[in-house]
């Protein structure tokens, strides 16, 4: 008689591949799925999953967790939420090519990280010089959940050309620095990546002392350069990951094109974001419209990344990347110095600028700039908390910008406040989340720590369609979960025997509201540094990663994240 390591019990069990449930007990062993059946007899350890769901483990394809991984490589607010898969490497950002200096430079502004937490992070823990060696890193280390990665172009792009070159923009690499970017591409492809990440948009910028008003380097690179770097990607059927530069939407007809199979092997494209955006509700539809003519017309395969929740935003003071999309706003984002950037908000000629960017009501952007939908939740000054900016312009007889800029200055970071810019109406979310256009992704789980937290949003995408009955909750698992495996070609997402054990428990009881409830806990390794996150822990019964038992209730297992080597790095099937 086989002896189970884990045994879990009495669940619903859904395979990931969207058929109806079955109740039936798990039997795990030595990192597999072995038996699944109706009674099956008591394993070393035991998870009563009576009433629960059992799923596979989640996906998250859209990480920026390449240095937090480094030194902290529990990833425990993923893991907490039933995710067991991670994919890292997005946005044209990765640390396998370039130095400390040069990643923490490119990773700190645009996914509002700090500087120094990077930088010591690759600093301290690169011991590789290329993929493969990059690749036998990461699976060496106490990993909490699965990771996958995509090489980030950026990233060869500094190591080739230099940080200085590459976003130059009357720089073009020689033949001979194309060639290079195409071997390290394919060196990477060999080593196990799922494929490469670029970056077009304008709002992302560098950090640090040397270039910090200039956009990362990938947005600098010709599409020349990039259909050399595709064509290789199409042959080998791997992915293009990207972000467009919204203020060229014609633009996103070059990702089509690209993508397009109809005569040739099509590419496997996805971008961020597929979002009901408030700033323009025409864009989802127009979106999924797009994206339905590519792939049934062209012969695409193309996705649009999905975060399937309301896009609730934080900022402290200006700090938030939406201020990256107007002139006036770039313009306080590149000073760093508090007194400095104090002085430029409090300039009477620079307010009238911000006036003036905030009342413009063309142009593609994200976020709505209407501030009486900007709620402040904390400030030295109580008796404006709760209020939005526009409430209190109102009472104090100003225009609502000089409200935020006033408050601001006074009060620098002290000042946050909230907002949603998109994914607010629930009837669209429902059309989003069903559309096969679209993936479930662009969570952004590891970046933008004061800004957002989205760790858990396939718990809330679970609890969406079990309270609107949008979807059948199969589906819902199918698209959190094996969908995503397929397309990105990860051996996981399923739960059969055979398959890896990588599970989750899922207690619907847990299902009360909290999941969309504020939270902060102290970033690991960096002292005075809390991050958002979520804390809706009823909802997660048990995760296991590898068949260990990894996660119940709130409660890490011991040697998570340290000793216990859960985790592995995921190479395409």
């Amino acid at each position: 008689m086989t002896q189970y390591d884990v045994v879990i019990r009495g669940g619903s069990a859904f395979d990931g591949a969207g058929s109806p449930p079955r109740i039936a007990d798990v039997g795990v062993k030595d990192g597999k799925v072995v038996t699944i059946s109706e009674s099956l007899p008591d394993g070393v350890r035991n998870v009563d999953a009576t009433g629960k769901w059992v799923i596979p483990g989640m996906l998250d394809v859209h990480t920026h967790y390449d240095a937090e991984v480094l030194g902290n490589p529990g990833l425990g607010e993923s893991v907490r939420h039933g995710v067991t898969s991670v994919v890292i490497g997005n946005c044209s950002l990765s640390t396998v090519y370039s130095g400390a200096d040069d990643c923490a430079d490119m990773f700190a502004r645009v996914e509002a990280l700090p500087w120094d937490a990077v930088h010591s992070a690759v600093k301290e823990h690169k011991t590789w010089d290329g993929p493969r060696a990059y690749v036998e890193s990461l699976a060496s280390r106490p990993l909490g959940a699965n990771v996958a990665a995509l090489l980030g172009h950026s990233d060869i792009r500094v190591a080739v050309m230099g940080l200085g070159r590459a976003v130059d923009p009357q720089a073009t690499p020689t033949g001979d620095e194309l060639n290079r970017m195409r071997q390290m591409l394919t060196d990477a492809l060999d080593a196990g990546f799922l494929g490469l990440s670029t970056i077009r948009s304008s709002f992302s910028k560098l950090e640090g002392v040397r270039f910090p008003t200039r956009r990362l380097p990938s947005t600098y690179a010709s599409w020349h350069e990039y259909a050399a770097l595709n064509k290789i990607l199409r042959h080998r059927d791997r992915i293009h990951q990207s972000t467009p530069n919204l203020t060229s939407r014609l633009e996103i007809a070059r990702y089509f094109a690209q993508s397009a199979g109809r005569f040739r092997k099509p590419l496997k494209t996805t971008l961020i974001a597929g979002m009901d955006v408030k700033a323009d509700r025409t864009t989802a539809r127009a979106a999924t419209a797009a994206a339905w003519i590519a792939n049934t017309v062209g012969g695409a395969e193309f996705r649009w990344q999905h975060l399937p929740v309301p896009f609730e935003v934080y900022a402290d003071g200006v700090d938030l990347v939406v201020f990256e999309e107007f002139g006036s706003g770039v313009a306080a984002l590149n000073i760093r110095d508090v007194m400095k950037r104090g002085e430029l908000l409090a300039d009477e000629s620079y307010r009238r600028q911000f006036r003036k960017d905030l009342a413009k009501k063309y142009g593609p952007r994200v976020w709505h700039r209407d501030l009486y939908d900007a709620q402040i939740v904390s400030c030295p000054e109580a008796e404006v908390v709760g209020k939005s900016f526009g409430e209190v312009a109102d009472e104090r007889g100003i225009h609502p910008a000089d409200a935020l800029l006033d408050l601001a200055v006074a009060h620098g970071a002290k000042l946050r406040w909230r907002t949603v810019i998109a994914n607010d109406r629930d009837d669209v979310l429902d059309r989003l989340q069903r559309s096969p256009n679209v993936q479930v992704g662009f969570a952004d789980s590891g970046a933008h720590l004061r800004n957002m937290a989205f760790y858990n949003f396939g718990i809330r995408m679970l609890e969406r369609a079990h309270q609107r009955k949008f979807m059948p909750i199969e589906a819902a698992v199918h698209r959190l979960t094996g969908e995503l495996a397929d397309w990105y070609g990860l051996d996981d997402g399923r739960l059969c025997e055979g398959a890896r054990a990588d599970i989750a428990v899922i207690d619907p009881a847990g299902f009360d509201g909290s999941s969309a409830e504020y939270a902060e806990t102290p970033f690991p390794g960096i002292a005075g540094l809390d991050r958002m996150v979520n804390r809706n822990d009823q909802a997660v019964a048990a995760t296991l990663v590898g068949g260990h038992l990894v996660y119940e209730y709130g409660t890490f297992a011991p040697g998570f994240g340290t000793t216990l080597h859960a985790g592995t790095f995921l190479t395409p099937a």
